[in-house]
């Protein structure tokens, strides 16, 4: 659904910030770009600041006013950092992504317009107008002022968020150490119990652990080690410091310091 839903930038001034934006669409799935006007357009500055996002950049729309990128939209929000004299419904981008994809469910040829301003000023009185809502990102008070990429990342990761939700899709991702299975395989209480009693030993070796006056230290490990799910892979290294610090101490496999 999210190939419905284009960015527009007005009246850009720095090609860099088209590459940046065209970067942080791909980043969270969005495809069309429609530039408004840009200053400097094609520009090499655009396509290094794309990294990578030069499709987004090549399949870009330049026209002419902010009306050709909207003509065929049926839901236009843009994006505003500063009061206005007229009232006008205003969301946060949380907000906006809930309009867009209820908007994009409820209509399955819906054409939805992202607009966001220059550089410097945003967008006019009259620009905010064409648009049935306002973003207004909650930045700082102190320092308001987002670069024209960041912004557009903002509004795009909210979207790509509840894209994601409501398609029942994880919103984040488990990764493993290592394509091992051991990593996904808990320590069984067998191992856990060879592991305290290995521990243990070392312990007494290097004269950590009393056993004459323990004082509830191995309770205590146990404790600790019990609020971590050990798997496989974490026992073995557990178990091999062990025998690496035996062998540092100078500590046969019987247990017998040698000589």
């Amino acid at each position: 659904m999210l190939d419905r839903v284009r960015v527009v930038l007005v009246n850009t001034s720095h090609p860099g910030n088209i590459g940046g934006a065209a970067r942080a669409m791909k980043n969270m799935g969005l495809t069309q770009l429609v530039l408004v006007d840009p200053e400097r357009y094609p520009d090499p500055n655009a396509v290094a600041r794309a990294s990578g996002a030069d499709d987004v950049l090549e399949q870009a729309h330049v026209v002419a006013t902010l009306e050709e990128a909207i003509a065929d939209c049926v839901l236009v929000m843009g994006t505003s950092a500063r009061d206005r004299r007229i009232p006008w419904p205003v969301v946060d981008p949380r907000e906006a992504a809930e309009k867009v994809m209820d908007q994009l469910g409820d209509d399955d040829s819906a054409q939805i317009a992202l607009v966001f301003g220059r550089e410097d000023s945003g967008l006019t009185s009259d620009e905010l107008q064409r648009c049935q809502f306002h973003v207004h990102i909650p930045s700082n008070p102190e320092f308001s002022s987002l670069n024209l990429a960041a912004a557009v990342q903002v509004v795009a990761y909210e979207l790509r968020m509840l894209s994601l939700q409501r398609q029942g899709q994880p919103t984040k991702m488990h990764k493993l150490e290592t394509t091992n299975r051991q990593n996904e395989i808990p320590a069984t209480a067998q191992e856990l119990e060879r592991y305290y009693e290995h521990l243990q030993q070392v312990l007494v070796e290097i004269g950590f652990l009393d056993p004459e006056k323990p004082r509830q230290l191995m309770p205590r490990l146990r404790r600790l080690y019990g609020r971590v799910r050990i798997n496989q892979v974490e026992m073995n290294i557990l178990r091999g410091i062990l025998t690496e610090t035996q062998k540092a101490i100078g500590v046969q496999a019987t247990g017998e310091r040698r000589r």
